[in-house]
């Protein structure tokens, strides 16, 4: 663009005043002197001096080539820009200022992942750059119907987020509804993309996650071909998937990669785990307060010398290891990996075998305790994980207060929560309350991959639009 008074540049860098890694360059070249404005921390030198310097000093055709003009007037655009990585180049006697991307900071390598590991499959794992996630989703489906869009979010901050999904799949009310909520957004900083996905979220009080996220491009390409939208965040390196059910909390991409009776046993072992942890410390609290007579005679003896020396009713005995419990694994989660992992162990073992001796715990409160702690971590969401813990104390306590009758209005709250819970508008129990009968096929149960032909219905594709739209258009002729 031309006609650009040099007095902009002037109030360029008063914007960029008392800012150590902008660098200002004055060059003199065949059109003229020519200011060059870049970050240093974005830039590498042999970047900068390899895109930039020499052609200014060589080959000015190159750089008009390469470069984009932009309008100093907008200075929130220009300082966008630089904080992107890119030069600036402004040509004193055209007065012409141009952009080029010179982006080079440093990026963490792609690495297999922590979190979601697998023993078949990819290894690969998402980074904290979206430029490279977008490109490892674009490896697996190379499809021009592969849309993403890029926005802007963050009052203060303004990081880049993208939005991905199949443009001839996507259900087009499910974009309208998420791109609205991601324009409604207000908050000034977003340092990972867990915080945007609890703003975008439909019940922000619930405990569970309404989002699906992940950090395996495998498990996007799969959802991104069922109809799912994925946002990406820059810095970030994990995904959200929308919409997604409850049912999809307790499902690895592994399983699709194991044979499906391996799959199914698998699945059935993550879901029915998610129940029994949540209920197993509870149960122990109903039986020895209230329901004695549930026990078998056997077990109950045995409990009643197990804690003959027990000063506390076993809701407090239950709370009282609970809390430890967690104390244990938040300690460890926040100390280097391998002190982290000695102190869960060794700690876990001396507390619980002291208190057993000094009489403040039974033995069979103990294992009751351990096992709930391993069946925790069954799902392979983590947010599912947490969510096992705080719905667990809601049934410990009700299981105080009334017994079995406690855990039962206990858990018929958690049926109602879970039945009227949405994500992204679509009901949470899908396909637990199917939408159409193809997706119990792939439910708690993995079927045979040849039986997995069909979209299923939480995602609302596109086709299944046209279906139904062709059908009334028969119905009416």
């Amino acid at each position: 663009m031309r006609g650009i008074p040099e007095q902009i540049v002037a109030h360029l860098k008063q914007e960029l005043n008392e800012i150590d890694d902008v660098k200002l360059k004055m060059m003199a070249t065949e059109e003229g002197d020519v200011t060059v404005i870049y970050f240093s921390s974005l830039i590498e030198k042999m970047t900068l001096q390899t895109m930039v310097i020499i052609p200014l000093a060589n080959n000015l055709k190159q750089i008009h080539q390469m470069s984009q003009y932009i309008d100093a007037k907008d200075v929130k655009d220009v300082i966008k820009r630089l904080n992107a990585g890119q030069t600036l180049l402004f040509f004193h006697e055209t007065n012409a200022l141009v952009s080029m991307d010179t982006f080079s900071a440093p990026i963490r390598a792609i690495t297999n992942t922590e979190t979601e590991s697998t023993v078949i499959g990819p290894q690969d794992a998402f980074t904290e750059s979206l430029e490279t996630n977008i490109s490892l989703v674009r490896r697996r489906i190379q499809s021009s119907m592969l849309k993403n869009e890029n926005r802007i979010v963050g009052s203060e901050a303004n990081i880049k987020i993208s939005i991905v999904y199949m443009d001839n799949i996507v259900n087009d009310e499910n974009l309208k509804n998420l791109r609205n909520r991601i324009d409604q957004v207000n908050y000034p900083l977003f340092t990972d993309i867990s915080v945007l996905k609890q703003l975008i979220e439909d019940n922000p009080l619930s405990p569970f996650p309404q989002y699906y996220m992940t950090v395996r491009p495998d498990s996007v390409c799969r959802y991104l071909l069922d109809g799912r939208i994925v946002v990406f965040m820059d810095n970030s390196q994990l995904a959200i998937v929308c919409p997604t059910s409850f049912f999809e909390m307790f499902v690895s991409i592994e399983d699709y990669y194991n044979r499906w009776t391996t799959a199914s046993l698998l699945r059935m072992l993550r879901f029915f785990g998610f129940f029994i942890t949540i209920m197993i410390t509870p149960m122990y609290i109903s039986a020895l307060t209230f329901h004695p007579e549930i026990l078998p005679y056997e077990l109950l003896l045995s409990l009643q010398e197990s804690r003959s020396k027990v000063p506390f009713p076993p809701l407090i005995e239950v709370l009282f290891i609970e809390l430890i419990i967690e104390v244990l694994r938040e300690a460890g989660s926040r100390m280097p990996a391998k002190v982290g992992q000695t102190i869960g162990i060794v700690g876990g073992i001396v507390i619980g075998t002291a208190a057993v001796e000094a009489g403040l715990l039974s033995n069979i409160l103990i294992v009751l305790v351990a096992t709930s702690a391993l069946l925790s971590f069954l799902p392979p969401i983590f947010l599912m994980s947490n969510t096992s813990r705080f719905i667990r104390y809601i049934f410990i306590l009700s299981a105080g207060l009334f017994g079995l009758f406690g855990q039962m209005l206990a858990f018929a709250w958690l049926i109602h929560h879970l039945l009227s819970l949405k994500s992204l508008g679509t009901n949470y129990m899908t396909p637990g309350i199917p939408r159409k009968p193809t997706d119990l096929l792939d439910n708690v149960i993995r079927f045979p991959l040849k039986y997995l032909t069909k979209k299923t219905g939480i995602s609302r594709t596109q086709t299944k639009q046209q279906e139904e739209k062709l059908g009334e258009d028969v119905e009416h002729s």
